[in-house]
C-alpha cells in the first residue's frame, strides 16, 4: 500500500500550532473491518490491558500486536516515520535535545532494542458504550519518538457517537489548553507523544502534552494506535 497524497507542510504547521493534525484517509473501510476482525484472534496479540482494572479509564480494552504485524500496520508505520522525522528533529533542536533518530524506522527500532526496549507497541483498542480513556502518555522507556498516529476504524455517527480524541497541553506559566477531534473512519491523527516546543520569553519551552478519549455515548469504537518506539 502507498500513502495518499498528504500536504506535509500543512500538517507540520498544525502540529506546531496545536500539537496534532488530521491526516487524510489512510485505510479503506474494508481494511478497517479486517483490522477490527483481528480482535477475535487473540493469538495476534502479545498482551491485553483492561482500562477499568488498571484505572486507565472504563468500558474498554487495548491489545498490543505481536509480530509479525498485519501488513497495513507494518506498512503505515514504516511509511509515516520518515515524513514525521523532520518535525521530530526540528523540535529536538528547538528544545536543545539530542537528535537520536536515524533515517529509517528499522534503524530506530534497533536503537530501542539495544536500549532494552524490544517489545512491540502497535495497539488495537476497543471501547464499548460508556468507554473512555484517561489522559496519559505512551512512554515505555528512555527512547521516545515525539509523534504518534491514531486511526479510527469505525464510522463516527454510524457505529458510535462520542469518542472524540482529546489532547491537553500544559503551556508554560498558563492554564491547560484542550483540543478535541472526531477522527473520521480510516483517517489518521498525528499528535504529540510527550511534549512539544512552544515559544516563550526565553526562546523555546517544552509544553507537556497528554492524550485520551472522551466517553463513547453509544455504539462501539475501535482504534489503531501507531507508536514509533518499542517498549521495555
Amino acid at each position: 500500500m502507498k500513502l495518499p497524497r498528504i500536504d506535509w507542510p500543512a500538517v507540520t504547521t498544525e502540529l506546531n500550532d496545536y500539537g496534532c493534525a488530521l491526516l487524510p484517509r489512510l485505510l479503506t473501510a474494508k481494511q478497517c473491518r479486517e483490522l477490527i476482525a483481528l480482535w477475535e484472534e487473540p493469538e495476534r496479540f502479545r498482551a491485553e490491558v483492561n482500562l477499568r482494572r488498571h484505572r486507565f479509564g472504563d468500558h474498554g480494552d487495548y491489545r498490543y500486536f505481536a509480530e509479525p504485524y498485519p501488513e497495513p500496520v507494518r506498512e503505515l508505520r514504516e511509511q509515516l516515520y520518515p515524513h514525521l522525522l523532520p518535525v521530530a528533529r526540528d523540535w529536538a533542536g528547538k528544545l536543545r535535545r539530542t537528535d537520536e533518530w536515524p533515517d529509517t524506522l528499522a534503524e530506530w527500532l534497533d536503537v530501542c532494542h539495544a536500549a532494552g526496549q524490544p517489545r512491540s507497541t502497535p495497539i488495537l483498542l476497543r471501547y464499548e458504550e460508556g468507554g473512555w480513556n484517561a489522559l496519559h502518555r505512551d512512554l515505555y522507556g528512555d527512547k521516545v519518538f515525539p509523534l504518534q498516529v491514531v486511526i479510527n476504524l469505525n464510522d463516527p455517527g454510524t457505529d458510535h457517537t462520542g469518542g472524540e480524541f482529546l489532547l491537553v497541553e500544559q503551556r508554560p506559566r498558563a492554564q491547560s489548553r484542550g483540543t478535541a477531534t472526531l477522527v473520521p473512519q480510516g483517517h489518521g491523527l498525528v499528535f504529540t507523544t510527550r511534549d512539544r516546543p512552544v515559544a516563550s520569553a526565553r526562546g523555546w519551552s517544552a509544553a507537556p502534552v497528554r492524550h485520551g478519549v472522551s466517553a463513547v455515548r453509544s455504539g462501539r469504537r475501535h482504534t489503531l494506535g501507531l507508536v514509533f518506539h518499542d517498549a521495555a
